[in-house]
């Protein structure tokens, strides 16, 4: 009698789990996401999603490493703040194999200048300080070599060092500083490259400051990430969608004013 008590009560408790598990594409879809510009930006796709009957619940995070761990262990449905190199080290460290949705768009990189209004004004020689962490000093470069100011022997690899420059006929002089500092340098060098968040704490418009600015092709898009499981579920694809519609878009253009661009 006992045993059987035990097997019973074991096939309740799996009955009940079973009925609390949801299908894929049903329930609330429950997305991480930092707060600038990131959860701002899916507020705006809130009403969009209720009109198809999907419930979106943002979660808001202030740091890297929750979003994509609680995403990986079935917490949250997909999340929307890192880029593809970001991902990509984190699913390499974590041996997690989290995917890209749809790139939704750019905090662009700008090269900045208090002594010349354009690049073809730098003289030869000028100092041009890039932030020293590796993705940034590679983004930094990519950008540089975008404008015709240098050449990369690995074309687009965005892990290239300042060894890797090929050509520079401008034999410009490089100083790598950490990137909080770069605005405090703006007025010793003839050139910065600085990060969208820092240049508008030191009152830099990138759009209208930056003499070579990052667009939608760069490949540090901001993207929709999700589990393999849960790529196809159609509220994702939904979620997708509408994060790359023409409304979101128009929406980033008229808010951020060139400091966060849609991808293309």
């Amino acid at each position: 009698m006992l045993r059987r008590a035990v097997l019973l009560s074991a096939l309740a408790l799996t009955l009940a789990a079973c009925g609390q598990s949801k299908p894929a594409g049903e329930g609330p879809l429950k997305v991480g996401a930092t707060a600038v510009p990131h959860a701002e930006i899916l507020e705006q796709v809130k009403p969009i999603l209720a009109d198809e009957g999907i419930d979106l619940q943002i979660v808001v995070f202030n740091d890297y490493v929750q979003p994509n761990t609680q995403l990986a262990e079935g917490r949250l449905d997909a999340n929307y703040f890192q880029t593809k190199p970001y991902l990509d080290e984190f699913n390499k460290a974590r041996g997690a194999s989290l995917v890209t949705v749809a790139g939704v768009h750019v905090e662009p990189l700008g090269a900045y200048s208090r002594r010349y209004k354009s690049l073809a004004e730098l003289p030869a020689g000028s100092d041009v300080a890039l932030p020293n962490d590796a993705s940034n000093t590679g983004r930094s470069l990519l950008l540089l070599q975008k404008a015709g100011l240098i050449t990369l022997r690995k074309g687009q690899d965005p892990l290239q060092t300042v060894a890797d420059i090929s050509g520079n006929p401008k034999g410009l002089k490089f100083r790598e500083l950490e990137a909080a500092t770069l605005p405090r340098v703006l007025d010793q060098v003839a050139l910065a490259v600085i990060n969208t968040n820092y240049a508008l704490d030191a009152q830099l418009s990138p759009r209208n400051d930056a003499l070579a600015l990052e667009d939608g092709d760069s490949p540090y898009v901001n993207y929709l990430v999700t589990r393999p499981d849960n790529r196809d579920d159609p509220r994702i694809k939904a979620l997708a969608a509408a994060l790359t519609s023409q409304q979101i878009k128009d929406y980033i253009n008229r808010t951020y004013e060139g400091a966060v661009v849609p991808a293309k």
